[in-house]
């Protein structure tokens, strides 16, 4: 077959053990299982093979989703866990991603009447992000249709600075939150995110939590001591060539970096358009034949430059971004100016992504 002797050459591999690890340590402070999000393809790490791990695991109760593509997608897999659309579908989208099973989002009285009677729902309660929700002096009368149709499954909320070191708006918010449940009959009620579940534990009355960064390795600094998180992923990459360039040459676009003397260095295959960010050029480190290297010069789009002088370094050896230890997606995250969120979001298709025990 054409292509089947043509391998990636940057590799992001997710280890199942850390993650069903992080998802143990989490339901276990949480208290309850767990709706574990996929979304953004799986946070970077790979959309079916996180959703293959996390429906093996006894914690998880299901997997949330933000589109309905993405929806789709993890139940054309077929593994026997609960889908859950957190964002709204369109109408016309309603029929299909209730024919799937797909738990779909409720914020006003239109949307409840709109539901295919065969839907199950989960009213979403704006208790302060502003971003989606009902009101919660809206929300008792959303939930309280939802349920007289016989399609009410859950209700949820979400935090918006529960990964602060202040928690009175996160505190206000599960108060409004309590306030809408008390009003309808029980449900798989759901609040939590990570920051919550690291820095509030177990919320009284909640039947689910849905930790997201978390669940991959990752803790705000302040809460890093809480639970014994592990990375989840290393993103590796192979050196396509190796050569020298002599004392005060410039390196890569805009000669923004010259040799302080005759350097070799090792051109590696990966760059912006893979989702390392450009914004960590002059910054970066990677780690080579088990020593941390200074990346030089611009980051390119398929390609950047690593000083590999005084290492025995040769094409196809493998040079590591970040993983568990030494250079983590925190410390790139910190040189390029943004958060593990973006980083990892923003892995791109061309890497290739491969799960280990």
């Amino acid at each position: 077959m054409p292509g089947e002797m043509l391998f990636a050459r940057a590799h992001a591999r997710t280890s199942a053990a850390a993650l069903e690890q992080n998802l143990s340590l989490l339901a276990r402070r949480a208290e309850v299982p767990l709706l574990l999000p996929v979304k953004a393809n799986a946070y970077g790490h790979g959309l079916e093979a996180i959703s293959r791990v996390a429906a093996r695991h006894p914690d998880v109760w299901g997997l949330a989703v933000a589109t309905p593509q993405e929806a789709g997608a993890v139940a054309a897999l077929e593994l026997g866990k609960p889908v859950v659309l957190l964002t709204p579908p369109r109408p016309a989208e309603l029929e299909e991603l209730a024919d799937l099973g797909v738990r779909l989002p409720v914020a006003s009285l239109e949307e409840a009447e709109a539901l295919p009677a065969h839907a199950r729902a989960h009213l979403k309660v704006d208790t302060g992000m502003n971003r989606l929700g009902a009101r919660p002096e809206d929300a008792v009368r959303v939930g309280q249709r939802l349920h007289e149709r016989g399609v009410l499954e859950g209700a949820y909320t979400h935090f918006a600075t529960a990964d602060e070191p202040d928690l009175s708006f996160a505190h206000e918010q599960f108060r409004r939150f309590q306030g809408v449940l008390q009003e309808l009959p029980p449900l798989l009620a759901h609040a939590s995110n990570g920051g919550g579940i690291l820095s509030l534990g177990a919320l009284p009355g909640m039947r689910l939590a849905r930790p997201g960064l978390a669940s991959y390795g990752f803790a705000p600094p302040h809460l890093r001591g809480v639970l014994p998180l592990t990375p989840v992923m290393t993103l590796e990459a192979e050196v396509t060539y190796v050569h020298t360039v002599r004392a005060g040459e410039s390196v890569s676009y805009g000669g923004l970096w010259h040799a302080p003397q005759d350097t070799v260095l090792a051109t590696v295959g990966l760059g912006y358009a893979d989702g390392y960010p450009r914004n960590a050029t002059g910054k970066a480190f990677v780690t080579v034949a088990g020593e941390r290297r200074p990346m030089v010069g611009r980051i390119c789009m398929d390609q950047c430059l690593v000083d590999v002088s005084g290492l025995n370094v040769q094409v196809g050896d493998v040079v590591r971004f970040w993983g568990p230890q030494d250079i983590t997606v925190s410390d790139v995250a910190a040189w390029a100016d943004t958060i593990e969120y973006e980083v990892l979001t923003g892995l791109g298709t061309r890497i290739e992504r491969q799960t280990d025990r």
